[in-house]
C-alpha cells in the first residue's frame, strides 16, 4: 500500500467485476435475445479471438469474481482503493424495458454487496438501461441513492428495441436530457466505456475489435457528447472515459476547424478541444509518450489512474506504468490518488464517514 495512502490514497478508477448470477438470469429470462447477442459477438470478433478470450476469462476468473484475490493483487499494485464496475458484458442493451430495469438494479445491489466485504478498499458503480433513456434516470437513482454506489458505467451506445426506426441511441440523443441532469444534480460519476462496436465483421480479426474498436468508440461517444452541447448544459457533469479517451484527446485537431467552418457542427459553445479540461481520463493508453500527450492535451488535474483490472487488455502494474511516464512530480500525484480525491472517489467506508460525521 502506497505510504501516503492516509493524505492521498492511490485510486484505481477503472476495474471490473463479473457477475456470473446475472448473466445466468438475463439467459433464462430472455435467451432469444441473449442468443443473439452471443452471435453478435462471434461475428464482431471472430472465432480466433473469441477462443483467445475465453481462455483468459477462465485463467482469470479467481480475479473478477474472488475478493482475497482481489484485495491481494491491489497490495502488490501498490493501490489503496479500486472503484469497481461490472464488466461491460454486462451491459444486456438488447433487453426489454422490464428485463432492462430488473437487471440494472439487480447490478447496482450484487456491486455494493461486493464493495460491502471490503469497504475501507473498494467503491462501486452501477449500469443504467442506455437503449431506454426513459428508464435511465429511475436506474441511476436506484445505484446512487439507494445503492449508495459512486454512479453508473455506460457503453458508447445502444440499440434502440422500442423504435425500430432509430438504430442507436447515441450520448447526444435528447432523450438523455433528464439522465444527464439528474447525474448532474447528484453529482454521480458517469463512467464511459465501451462494449461492442458498430463497424461489427470489419474488426473480426487481429483482435482489431479490441485494439480499433475501443479508442474508435470512445472517440465517437465523446464527440457526440462534445458536438451536442451537453457539456454547455450540464458543465458540473463529471464524465470519465475509459482507455485514455480512445482516439479522441490528441486527435481533435480535425474537429476544431470542423466547428470553424461547418455550421452543423457548431452544436457547442466553444472548439471542441476546450471541452477536454470538462472531461475526465483514465490512464490506460499502454505508452509512456501516449500517457504524457494526455496529460498535455486534457490537464494534469482531469487523469486519473486506470488498470482494467483484471484483462487481459488491462496493466497489471498500473502505478509502475504511470511513474514510467516520467510526468512532473505534482502530476503524478494528482494522477495516481489526487484528481479521485478532488472528485470524491474514495472506499466506500471513507464516503460513508464524510456524509455521517
Amino acid at each position: 500500500m502506497s505510504t501516503d495512502s492516509v493524505q492521498a490514497p492511490t485510486v484505481d478508477v477503472h476495474a471490473h467485476i463479473l457477475l456470473p448470477a446475472l448473466q445466468q438470469l438475463v439467459a433464462e429470462a430472455d435467451p432469444e435475445g441473449f442468443g443473439a447477442q452471443q452471435a453478435l459477438e462471434v461475428r464482431r470478433n471472430g472465432p480466433e479471438s473469441m477462443a483467445a478470450s475465453g481462455r483468459m476469462i477462465k485463467e482469470r476468473w479467481p480475479q473478477l469474481t474472488d475478493l482475497d484475490r482481489r484485495l491481494a493483487d491491489m497490495d502488490a499494485q501498490g493501490v489503496d482503493v479500486q472503484l469497481v464496475s461490472p464488466s461491460p458484458s454486462h451491459f444486456y442493451y438488447f433487453a426489454g424495458e422490464e428485463l432492462a430495469l430488473k437487471l440494472a438494479k439487480s447490478t447496482n445491489q450484487a456491486v455494493r454487496e461486493f464493495v460491502d466485504r471490503a469497504p475501507k478498499r473498494l467503491n462501486g458503480l452501477g449500469l443504467v438501461p442506455l437503449q431506454h433513456p426513459a428508464l435511465m434516470v429511475e436506474a441511476l437513482e436506484h445505484a446512487v441513492v439507494d445503492c449508495g454506489l459512486l454512479g453508473v458505467e455506460i457503453g458508447s451506445f445502444a440499440a434502440t428495441p422500442e423504435d425500430p426506426e432509430r438504430s442507436t441511441v447515441e450520448l447526444s440523443d435528447p432523450r438523455l436530457e433528464p439522465f444527464w441532469r439528474r447525474a448532474e444534480e447528484l453529482d454521480a460519476l458517469v463512467f464511459l466505456h465501451p462494449f461492442g462496436c458498430s463497424l461489427d465483421e470489419r474488426l473480426d480479426r487481429f483482435y482489431l475489435a479490441n485494439t480499433v474498436s475501443q479508442p474508435a468508440e470512445n472517440a465517437v461517444a465523446l464527440s457526440h457528447l462534445i458536438f451536442s452541447g451537453v457539456l454547455d448544459r450540464h458543465p458540473d457533469l463529471k464524465v470519465l472515459a475509459a482507455h485514455g479517451g480512445g482516439y479522441l484527446p490528441t486527435t481533435l485537431g480535425r474537429s476544431d476547424h470542423a466547428w470553424k467552418v461547418r455550421p452543423e457542427a457548431r452544436g457547442c459553445a466553444e472548439p471542441p478541444s476546450s471541452y477536454l479540461k470538462k472531461l475526465y481520463f483514465d490512464s490506460l493508453v499502454h505508452s509512456p509518450s501516449e500517457l504524457r500527450a494526455l496529460v498535455a492535451a486534457a490537464g494534469p488535474e482531469q487523469v486519473l489512474l486506470g488498470s482494467d483490472y483484471p484483462f487481459d487488455m488491462g496493466s497489471d502494474l498500473p502505478v509502475d506504468e504511470v511513474q514510467a511516464a516520467g510526468l512532473p512530480a505534482d502530476d503524478e500525484t494528482q494522477v495516481l490518488g489526487g484528481n479521485a480525491r478532488t472528485l470524491g472517489i474514495t472506499a466506500a467506508a471513507a464516503l460513508t464517514a464524510r456524509r455521517n460525521p
